[in-house]
């Protein structure tokens, strides 16, 4: 595996538990994960692979410290990279902007010339809309490990599984 990095925002915690999940099964060290306030443009100079996680907030708005964390990433040299994404939302209060967040990086980033990998089907999932389907599929892991804790576990390794060869 290239030297990957987590960056992740992160509110009440829940979405840093997850970047330490994944962290933890792809054995990607303490150090290299980060929150996306404490992060610069070096930072992602520094990696050849992110996975960029972010909670969902009000009307599927960024978590907070992603807007100045996005401009950072903006900065940074992204072409040829690889860039995974992974969402936190609420399916049930918040079902018609489920993981939106994920859609803002995506918008973001996508012109950068990095690579995205890991587009999840939609199937499976309850929800009324989101920003975060391109092309009918998630632009990465959506979770909800609120009303949805259950599959948490699941929908991380069926993730993990797909993306590990390209990393």
């Amino acid at each position: 595996m290239n030297k990957t990095c987590i960056i992740y925002g992160s509110s009440t915690g829940t979405c840093q538990g997850i970047a330490e999940k994944i962290a933890d099964k792809l054995g990607i060290a303490a150090a290299d994960v980060y929150d996306v306030s404490s992060i610069d443009a070096q930072t992602a100079d520094a990696y050849q692979n992110l996975l960029l996680g972010s909670s969902t907030w009000g009307a599927g708005e960024l978590q907070d410290d992603w807007y100045d964390g996005l401009d950072k990433l903006k900065e940074a040299n992204l072409s040829g990279k690889t860039i995974a994404l992974f969402g936190c939302g609420d399916c049930e209060s918040y079902s018609d902007t489920f993981c939106g967040a994920m859609g803002d990086i995506y918008e973001g980033l996508k012109d950068s010339g990095a690579k995205f990998i890991g587009a999840v089907s939609t199937d499976g999932y309850t929800y009324d809309d989101s920003a975060a389907v391109v092309d009918g599929k998630f632009v990465g892991l959506a979770l909800d490990d609120v009303n949805e804790d259950d599959k948490t576990d699941e929908r991380i390794d069926a993730w993990l599984n797909e993306i590990k060869p390209n990393l």
